[in-house]
């Protein structure tokens, strides 16, 4: 025979009942008004404990990483279009020739600014002036190096560009960069006679490297 229950039963179970119900209302109302998501937490967690940090830290941690697949690729692998973006760029010395020879090694072309509109090359207003990467790839920084000063190479899969003679770097070894990005400055560092960018194209041939002519390329076109 079940047990009976009485009428003070009867009114606290109803209480508890009712408590239960107060109790889960305050716990949903308090999770609705927080921002519980994992995004959330590693934005006010983890990037918040690294204030201090040297600056892009925090943006690598709130921000996923972009893979190459997403950089408009495959075009932007091969090199195309004139490194230092401006109209009133000069070639002084063209590739093959001179200091360039022999091209299957030292090939390249010599790219200066005509800044006082002579048409030539004026160091004054080569100086300093932007390096930009003409594909997408990883950086190679090499400081202080001969015959090609603080030099820069691009590199992926298929190709690779190099950057001589730069007065300094705007990127960092191992960087990955898309075309159009500034990546250094015009210089005269290593076996150089004044300010000018060293500017080669290589493409991939098997297990080995080819030097080409970078005129091929676009040096001395409008970049994209």
């Amino acid at each position: 025979m079940a047990p009976r229950i009485g009428p003070a039963q009867l009114v606290f179970y109803g209480l508890a009942f009712l408590g239960l119900i107060f109790a889960l209302g305050e716990v949903r109302q308090q999770l609705g008004g927080s921002d519980t998501s994992l995004s959330s937490y590693v934005r006010s967690g983890v990037a918040g404990n690294l204030e201090g940090a040297s600056p892009g830290l925090t943006d690598a941690v709130a921000e996923p990483v972009e893979s190459m697949a997403g950089r408009g690729l495959p075009g932007a692998l091969r090199p195309y279009g004139n490194p230092l973006r401006a109209p009133n760029t000069v070639m002084t010395q063209d590739y093959g020739v001179g200091t360039h020879a022999p091209a299957e090694i030292w090939g390249a072309v010599d790219l200066a600014l005509d800044g006082d509109g002579d048409g030539l090359a004026d160091p004054e207003g080569s100086w300093d002036q932007p390096v930009y990467a003409t594909h997408s790839g990883v950086v190679t920084t090499t400081p202080n190096s001969y015959p090609a000063g603080n030099h820069i190479w691009v590199s992926n899969d298929e190709y690779r560009t190099g950057y001589a003679h730069l007065s300094g770097f705007a990127v960092r070894n191992g960087q990955t960069v898309r075309q159009g990005e500034l990546i250094g400055y015009i210089g005269s560092t290593g076996m150089s006679s004044g300010p000018h960018l060293d500017y080669q194209v290589w493409v991939k041939q098997g297990d080995g490297w080819v030097n080409v002519n970078p005129l091929e390329f676009g040096a001395l076109e409008p970049a994209p």
